[in-house]
């Protein structure tokens, strides 16, 4: 039976324990989160992509193999991803959110971190900045998609709407999936 479908999944002890600090005893850095594990080189044939919402993570198969498993980021409240069968449509190296992003003021400092280019103005000298989605791997033309991304609490959404997968990952999983391939978004 496949780890995720027992509930288990590799590495994962690893990343509940991430969270704890290191006493002042120890002084030991605390290993890094494991956000995926990627044994699909060797495989060959169609790519297909579950996405679990409940545990923000995918699973990844290739000619019906699995390929290995990440860690994701869907739809936080109020932008939660539909789940449903999608297919992938586009692909794009380099993307920019049409939308989303942060807003800079003259300085170039930051004010707000969580901007909407639709609602949000800059202040005077300032800018918006449109967030980068790289690796993009588009699945609805109303602009959700898989893509290279921050994922800050893991097995938590973050996004608002598309599929956030690790940096590492993205370029790995970009360039495996093709056009049609198959991503099921689950509850």
């Amino acid at each position: 039976m496949r780890a995720l479908e027992q509930g288990v999944i590799p590495g994962l002890a690893v990343l509940l324990f991430a969270g704890c600090a290191a006493t002042s005893e120890t002084k030991k850095p605390l290993p890094e989160p494991v956000l995926y594990e990627w044994y699909g080189d060797h495989l060959q044939g169609p790519v297909a992509i579950t996405i679990h919402k409940s545990t923000q993570t995918a699973e990844i198969t290739i000619g019906g193999e699995p390929a290995g498993w990440t860690m994701v980021a869907t739809g936080k409240a109020g932008y939660e991803t539909p789940s449903r069968l999608y297919k992938v449509i586009e692909k794009l190296e380099e993307k920019h959110s049409s939308h989303y992003g942060w807003m800079v003021d003259a300085n170039g400092e930051v004010i707000d971190y969580d901007a909407d280019s639709r609602k949000d103005r800059p202040p005077p000298g300032g800018k918006f900045e449109h967030a980068p989605m790289p690796y993009w791997m588009r699945l609805t033309k109303y602009g959700i998609g898989l893509h290279a991304g921050i994922i800050p609490n893991p097995g938590s959404p973050a996004s608002k709407g598309c599929i956030r997968l690790p940096k590492t990952l993205a370029p790995i999983l970009f360039e495996r999936v093709q056009l049609g391939t198959p991503v099921r978004i689950v509850d």
